[in-house]
């Protein structure tokens, strides 16, 4: 797979985006600066990632850090008072805190995610109001997507909005809310009307003073322990207009699967990086210690430079291709386009473990134990979550049945 930022760049100026020195520049000057304030962020993430893993608790402090440096409403585009970052950029914020706590990366990924797409969605005078409150007080955005009973698949809903005048109710049941008791607000989905068919869905922004939770999970999980991913029974009443007036179907294609699938791939890449990193300072102190002598180490690293640099490579390729997508909004419905997001999910989900076990080969008993510079069994924990936030098994079946109704893609350039 073809995703260098040079083949980021042919893609870009093919379609008229502007790739001269000077843009680049400014550019790399923005980042720089968002660079800093994330840095400092990871800095606070780092100092609890321990602490949030071991006692399975949310990470309060690195989220109130985040808070503080305002990269909540980072994606908010400037006429709504944001910065307007690119997607790109917010991406690379996503791995830059995965190395550093994957909780706090992956809770700010599916932050910005549902961000997305209010900001894409959002076209009502309510939404883009709403969008300046998550600016003006940094609120933090949770997702009621899934439902008891429907195995994860977000494309369905079983609960239903019942309306009473200018008011929708809504009750949904067993439903996994990443971070639900933190959220400020949460985006949920239901069936547009008590006689729609499961797949007829809307989505709903509901604020933490419009709905209720009864927790009936706990989350005790083997890692990504301080997402606080808990199941709950959701209970909402609220203004009809703060129902998004586009169908969920078209939601999903063109802002909460794509955006998901990227800015969890840049989780893990920020978790996979961390791993090789500890990996690469034990090799070299391995080789100080025995100057002269052939390093199996060495070709473990060389081995999984190759992982980390495809995993790289996939993840620019699919932030290209989103770039290019929102220009031309009809990219989102093509089969090569749907295909290559699942395919990015995929792949980044399984070269992360892959990684990270070359990683642990490298630093053996000292990678292996949790108390010494070049643990990874949290990375590793983090990691194994990748393959089942939505099912890789689910998501290869429904790529599978698309390709039996198109041809691949040959060349290298579309």
């Amino acid at each position: 797979m073809v995703g260098s930022a040079n083949y980021r760049a042919i893609l870009l100026r093919q379609h008229g985006f502007d790739t001269s020195p000077r843009r680049k520049y400014k550019a790399l000057e923005h980042l720089g600066k968002l660079k800093d304030r994330a840095a400092r962020v990871a800095t606070v993430a780092a100092q609890f990632a321990d602490d949030v893993d071991v006692k399975g608790r949310f990470p309060h402090e690195a989220i109130d850090a985040i808070k503080h440096a305002r990269l909540l409403s980072a994606l908010v585009p400037p006429e709504l008072g944001g910065e307007g970052i690119t997607f790109s950029e917010l991406a690379h914020l996503c791995s830059l805190l995965g190395q550093h706590c994957a909780s706090t990366a992956m809770i700010f990924a599916m932050h910005q995610s549902k961000l997305a797409a209010l900001i894409t969605h959002g076209n009502t005078e309510w939404s883009r109001s709403f969008i300046r409150r998550v600016h003006d007080e940094q609120l933090l955005l949770g997702s009621a997507t899934t439902e008891k009973d429907l195995g994860g698949d977000v494309r369905k809903s079983i609960c239903a909005l019942d309306y009473d005048g200018a008011i929708f109710r809504v009750e949904k049941l067993g439903t996994l809310i990443s971070y639900g008791a933190q959220s400020d607000a949460i985006l949920l989905t239901a069936r547009r009307a008590t006689d729609s068919p499961a797949s007829d869905q809307v989505m709903v922004v509901v604020t933490k003073d419009q709905f209720h939770l009864e927790r009936e999970d706990c989350w005790n999980a083997l890692g990504m322990r301080g997402t606080c991913s808990e199941g709950f029974k959701l209970h909402a009443a609220a203004p009809i207009e703060q129902i998004l007036d586009r169908d969920f179907s078209e939601i999903a294609a063109q802002s909460l699967l794509p955006t998901a699938h990227l800015l969890w791939s840049a989780v893990w890449h920020g978790i996979a990086s961390e791993a090789l990193t500890r990996a690469q300072k034990f090799a070299r102190a391995e080789k100080r210690k025995h100057p002269g002598l052939p390093s199996p180490s060495g070709l473990r690293l060389a081995e999984a430079s190759i992982k980390i640099h495809a995993m790289r490579s996939a993840i620019l390729e699919g932030l290209a291709r989103f770039t290019l997508a929102q220009e031309d909004p009809e990219r989102f419905n093509s089969v090569d386009f749907v295909v290559l997001m699942n395919n990015i999910k995929i792949g980044t989900s399984q070269m992360t473990i892959e990684i990270i076990n070359h990683a642990l080969l490298i630093t053996g008993i000292a990678g292996y134990k949790n108390d010494t510079a070049f643990s990874l069994g949290r990375h590793m924990r983090d990691a194994l979550s990748a393959q089942v936030m939505i099912s890789n098994d689910r998501i290869h079946l429904n790529t599978s049945n698309m390709l039996l109704m198109q041809s691949l893609s040959s060349g290298l350039i579309d």
